[in-house]
Formats: structure tokens, sequence, C-alpha cells
């Protein structure tokens, strides 16, 4: 037992936005209004200068252009996505950060990269909202491909990244929805995601994870309760002052709505109800929260759903439901709009509503503008701004007491397909406001519209924080999560926080019990993993890792006022790295890897008369994120080396899977379908949704039979080789792929792929074996 001085004066303030900054996608409020004057009504898309257009750039969006310290940035598409590319074309394809001067358009910087690890397409990309600190000048971003990245907003500059693909397990899905957030507060960067990494978080679900703003380093996990994950989302999360304590409210992928603490994560309250997702984000005044969904309701009734629920009044973890509105509408895609007591909420067919949003939501009047949506309303002096997917953009004057808006005081603007391209211009983000004008883009373009005359935003203060009593109700370590080398030292500082969440500030030093606990026992598993192997300093909070032991996960456990608090540490695979799974114990997974429990797990084959232990892909559960799956083997930040594996595959039901290795976010794939002749394919692709790469090679590899692949990745030439042969025989002398990138993939982690395409519980599919996995530095 050890006594450690602990002196608590960070994140006590909550964060405080600027006039003229729009730092979460909502606006200041976070409610979708805000108080400015001098607004356009109407504007012109053609000519800048004229009709109330101030500047124009050739730059897509499909979320809401944030506003910070004088500049605007937007995530979006990257390249040629208009029209069908050609392959060329398609491997120039990516994301982008761009920053515009806020006042003239002018581009400051852009930053580029690739897509990969997801089965969104092209027209999809860049759907998470940009959020960013004022105070720092930092921008954060979550790219398709698992990016969370922090960037100087003045310069561009890369401050830090995390890849939540491969460090924790995150899952995409083809419609765009990639989680919910960022969003910025309290020194916090916080987004949702659904994952399954290793150990107590192997299960998939929702879990949100708070990053330090200035280094990225984790904080703290939340997750929902045990309801199951019914698929992806795009909920994004607002934070609120209720009942004195501060709050990060959000939908979820569990049909629920759901309050974490903002600084330590725990859960406060959930409220449950819809049968799938929740996209739209939620809308809070005072103590009231507003959401809705357009998915089945769980008492079977009519689809979709609008809530209001008192927060202030929580029995059982559960908030008081005031009103409930079901009348058969797909409220499922849009966000709704909260401003002077209405409540704006389009449906999924371009139908405004407007309810009295505290007397028991009577709707006022309903106004059909379009006919599909998905921006979310702004409401700002006297008008409702909103997109319509199918490239329109409307400016709705609104009228005073319970009267529907007029037609002929709509103003619609109508955008134009460029020169030969096809189709229509897609329409679907959200506006801002900034210094007295108002931003919003479309598939092709971003705009800045103002009369001249406008007023920048004033948001309202915020409820304050009640101070909590000064008691320790919580423990967490800091960092609450670390991925780390074999023998390093790692420093962890013990953070105390009241029943409120809120720091305590005290110079007292209290006793602390340090300890290296036991994991958890895997499902399937046959023998318990062993607790970290490290040396702990209960003086210093400091471990060090045994420097023998080349990989292995487990946990650092803290009690303070017999309170414990726990942090998570993976000791990652380093290259020269050799892994043949006879140490693994059948049902478990190695020791070091991401996303593989639950989804691999090591078996005992009898071959030729002899034992042999390979890992085996768990072939009898079809959702997407069992059933097609990466093991992620290494840390994320590893490039120039060679992966090998032997691998087999076995037919069910007339079918073989697909299997392979990746390296470097470029995957190699034993193809298991045929073509009209019988014959199979080896493909190199990177993203197959597009696909940017597809080389193809015929390889017709049989049922039953071991294969040694090999996959050897140069990352600043972009020179991508590729083999596979019969295991036994000679290694061919020649590579069967050899590909240059034009726009190279920067590194990743190496893995193991597998995809069983007819995996059923009460049928399984077709069966992957892996065995002597190597990973290789190149030859310098």
């Amino acid at each position: 037992m050890s006594r450690l001085l602990i002196v608590f004066c960070w994140l006590c303030s909550a964060t405080l936005l600027q006039a003229d900054d729009w730092t979460h996608w909502r606006g200041p409020n976070q409610t979708g209004s805000v108080d400015a004057k001098g607004l356009p009504d109407e504007w012109d898309p053609r000519t800048v200068g004229k009709n109330n257009l101030i500047w124009k750039q050739p730059y897509g969006c499909r979320s809401t252009p944030m506003v910070m310290n004088g500049r605007v940035f937007i995530i979006s598409a990257k390249g040629e996505t208009l029209d069908v590319p050609t392959d060329a074309e398609k491997q120039l394809i990516g994301e982008r950060v761009v920053a515009f001067d806020a006042a003239k358009g002018t581009v400051l910087w852009e930053k580029d990269f690739n897509v990969f690890h997801t089965d969104i397409v092209v027209n999809r990309l860049g759907w998470a909202p940009v959020a960013g600190d004022a105070k720092n000048d930092l921008v954060y971003t979550h790219s398709t491909a698992g990016f969370l990245h922090c960037f100087k907003g003045s310069t561009g500059e890369h401050v830090w990244t995390r890849q939540l693909t491969e460090e924790l397990g995150r899952v995409s899905g083809y419609g765009g929805r990639i989680g919910g957030g960022p969003i910025f507060d309290s020194g916090l960067v916080i987004v949702g995601i659904v994952n399954g990494s290793w150990g107590n978080h192997a299960i998939g679900t929702n879990r949100f994870v708070a990053f330090d703003g200035l280094t990225g380093k984790i904080v703290w996990y939340g997750e929902t309760p045990a309801q199951g994950v019914k698929g992806t989302y795009y909920s994004n999360p607002v934070v609120a002052v209720i009942n004195g304590e501060r709050l990060l409210i959000t939908g979820a992928a569990d049909g629920g709505v759901h309050a974490f603490q903002v600084r330590t994560g725990k859960r406060v309250w959930s409220y449950h109800f819809a049968a799938g997702v929740i996209n739209p984000s939620p809308v809070v005044d005072g103590n009231f929260v507003w959401i809705s969904h357009g998915e089945e309701n769980p008492t079977g009734s009519d689809i979709g759903k609008i809530i209001c629920l008192d927060a202030s009044k929580v029995e059982d973890g559960k908030p008081k439901l005031v009103w409930e509105y079901t009348k058969g509408v797909r409220w499922g895609l849009a966000s709704m709009a909260y401003a002077d007591g209405k409540l704006y909420v389009p449906d999924d067919g371009a139908k405004l509503f407007c309810f009295d949003a505290k007397k028991g939501g009577k709707e006022l009047w309903k106004y059909a503008y379009g006919t599909t949506s998905r921006g979310a309303p702004l409401v700002a002096d006297g008008k409702l701004y909103i997109s319509e997917t199918i490239g329109k953009f409307h400016i709705i004057k609104l009228k005073p007491g319970k009267e529907a808006p007029d037609d002929a005081e709509t103003h619609t603007t109508n955008f134009k397909v460029r020169p030969k391209a096809k189709g229509f211009v897609e329409s679907n983000s959200t506006p801002s406001i900034g210094d007295g004008v108002i931003y919003l883009a479309t598939r092709d373009e971003i705009y800045c519209i103002g009369t001249g005359q406008g007023t920048a935003p004033k948001g309202k203060p915020q409820a304050q924080e009640a101070p909590g009593e000064q008691k320790v109700a919580q423990v967490a370590l800091f960092p609450a999560e670390v991925t780390v080398k074999p023998g390093e030292k790692i420093n962890f500082e013990v953070r105390l926080f009241n029943a409120k969440g809120q720091p305590i500030l005290t110079r007292q030093a209290f006793p602390m019990e340090w300890s290296l606990p036991q994991p958890p026992m895997p499902k399937g598993a046959t023998t318990a993993p062993p607790p970290l192997d490290a040396q702990l300093d209960p003086a210093t909070g400091t471990i060090a890792i045994n420097p023998k032991k080349p990989a292995q996960q487990g946990y650092v456990a803290v009690k303070v006022e017999g309170i414990e608090g726990r942090a998570r540490v993976r000791v990652a695979p380093q290259i020269l790295y050799k892994q043949d799974f006879e140490m693994v114990p059948v049902g478990g997974v190695p020791a070091g890897w991401v996303n593989t429990q639950g989804k691999f797990r090591v078996v005992e084959l009898n071959e030729d008369g002899k034992k042999n232990k390979v890992l085996f892909k768990v072939n009898n559960d079809s959702r997407p994120p069992i059933s097609r799956a990466n093991a992620y083997i290494s840390q994320t930040d590893i490039s120039d080396y060679t992966i090998e594996a032997d691998i087999k595959g076995l037919e069910a039901k007339k079918k073989l899977p697909d299997m392979g290795v990746v390296n470097g976010r470029y995957l190699l794939i034993l193809d298991g379908k045929t073509d009209e002749n019988g014959h199979r394919e080896l493909r190199l692709t990177s993203w197959e949704a597009l696909p940017r790469i597809n080389i193809q090679k015929e390889f017709t590899w049989k049922s039953g039979v071991w294969y040694h692949t090999k996959l050897s990745v140069e990352t600043k030439l972009g020179v991508v080789k590729a083999k596979v042969w019969p295991k036994g025989e000679p290694e061919p002398a020649e590579w069967t792929i050899e590909f240059t990138d034009p726009m190279p993939n920067t590194g990743g982690a190496a893995a193991l792929y597998g995809y069983i395409s007819n995996a059923e519980a009460d049928s399984p599919g077709g069966e992957i074996y892996y065995d002597n996995v190597m990973i290789t530095p190149l030859k310098k």
C-alpha cells in the first residue's frame, strides 16, 4: 500500500464557445438554432458577388462546415467521384480535410488520406462532422477509414492521430455510418463507435471513447448496456448540464438514447425506444431531451417515433417520458432542431413537422418541402435553412404561432450538375453560421452566402454545474488504455472524481492499493489468460513490461477508498514476429492481437497423424463484423515489411470462403468464388467498396489444401508484391502480383483476413485455418 499526493485542477471548467464559432455541428447551443440577424432570404449559386453569394469553392461536403477562429473546415471525398471513374482515377480517390479563409474562401491548407478497412462507398465518404477546440486552435476529424486526426487549425500541422479500426476494432457500415462524433468538450475529444477489440472489450457493442484533446491519449471508455447492437449508426452527441451534472447525451446502436458523465464516461441513464439503431442526434433545452428514430418500435406499433424525456427525473436509470409521437412516420435520417419552444423535425421524405416541444408534443403544422431528406434544419433570423438530397436547398420563412409556412415565401435553390456529369447534385449538408453569413455545401461545392448585414451567432449561456460533494466516488487511471512495446515503462496518473463526475480538488494524500488483476476468461477458452507480466512500482504508479515477452495484454488496477479504477495495457507484437499457435491455449487467441477474440479461435487439428494447433475463423455467425473480419496483429505505425502465413480453406454448402493477409492496409485475398469456367482468382485490393485498387490474377486454389501466402509492401515507393503457392513446394522465383500504387498507404497493422459468406448458427459455412504467421522487416 502506498500514499500518493493527488492534485486535481484539470478539466474543471466547461468549454466556452466564442460568439462566432460553430465548433459543434448543431451550433453553439447544439440545438440547430441560434440568435443571428440579417441572414439571407434568397441567393443564387451561379455568380460570386451577386445575389448574396459571397464565395464558393469546388470542394464537396456531406456533413457540416465547421467555423472556428476565422476559418471554415470540412471533411470530404477527394478525387473524381461524380462519374464512373477509370481504374487510374479510382486509385486517386480518398478523403481530405480542407481549411478555408472564412471571409474570402481561399483554400488555406488541405490534408489527404486514403480509405481502407470499410464497405462504405465513395459517395458516402466524409459524413462525420468536424469538431474544434477554439482556445487551442485544434481541429478534430473522424475519417471513414478510422483515423481520428488532430490538426492545428491555422496551419494544418499534424498534432496527433489514432487509428480506431486497427487499434480498437472499430467497424463501419455501408451507408456511411461510422459512429457519433467527434465532439469536443472539457478538454476531451469524444467519439462513439461500434467495436470489439480484446479482453473485456472483445464483445462487440457501442462504446464511447474520450481522448485527451492535446495528446490523443485515451481518458475513458463508456458503453451502452447489454441490449445488443442493431447495426452501425451516426447519431452525434450533444453536451448539456442537467441537475447540475455535465452529461454527454446521444443516440446509439442499441436502439436507445443514453447519458454519460463527460469527464468519466459513467453511464447515468438510458432510454430504449427503437428496435433498430438511432441515427438522429438529440436536442436538449433545460431538463428536456428530444430525439427521434425511423425504425420499428419495440412494442410493434407503427414505424418511427419522437420522444420527449425529462432528464431531471431519473428512476432506476431511466428518465421520465414526458410525451411521444408515433403515427407511422420515418424520422430516421435527419436530426431535428429546437427553437423558442418549438421542435422542427424533417421526416425521411422531406416533410417538415412542427411540434409544441413541451406541451404534450402537440403537432402544430407540417410542410412538404421536397422528396428526400438527410440534412438537418438550421433555424435563425425567423427562417429555416435546410438541404434536400436531390439537389435543392430551401430557405423557409417561419410564421409566428401555429401557422404553417407559405410556398410563396419559400426560396428554393436548384443546384445544376456540372458539364458532362451524370445524375443530380446530391445535397445532404447541414448549414452553419459564421460572422453574419451562412456556409452550406453540396456533393460538388461549398458556398458562403450573406447579405452583408448579418450578425454573428450568439449562443445561450449553458446551465452551470452544481458543486458536488468532495468525496471519492469514482477512480480512474490515465491513460485508460495504452499500446506499448516489450520492455517499455508506463506511468499512470490516478484521477479521482465525485458522484457527479467532477474532479476531486484536494491536496489530500489517499492510501492506494495497486495490482495487476487476472483477465477475464475468453469465451470458448479452456485456460485463463495470465495477468500482465510486468514489474509494478506502487510508489510511482509505474509498470515496466517484461522485455522478454513479445506480446501480451492485461490490466493495471488501483483502489482508493475501496473503489477500483483500471487501465488496459496491450503489448503489441513487433517485427520480427513468428506465431505458430502451439503455445496458445485451445479456444484462445494470441496475446496482443486486436479484433480477434470471438471472431477467431485456436483449435487443434489432426493431420497426417500429427496434432497441430492453428487459428480458426469462426464460421457460424452471419453478422458482418464476425463473418468478415481482420485479426490485427501489430501496432498501426509499422511499414516496410513482409507478412507470410499458411492458409487453408474448406468448402461448405458448395462455397469456399475468402481468406488472406493484410500488409500496410493492402489486402491479398484468395477469392472463393468461381467464374463461368470454374476458375478462381488471387486479388490485391485496399478498399473493396470502390475498389480503389483491384488487381486480379487467375489462381484456382482448392479446398482442403494448405497454401503459403506472402505479401510485401515498400511504403515510400508504393510497391506491393504478392505470391501464393502450395505449402511444401519450392517458393516461386517470380511474384504473382506486382503493383505500384500512385497514392500509397502510409503503413498499417499486419493482419489476417477471413470472410465466411455462408455462415449461419444452425448451418456453419466454409472453414478457414491459419498457421505459421511471420512478419519480417524489408531488407534495407
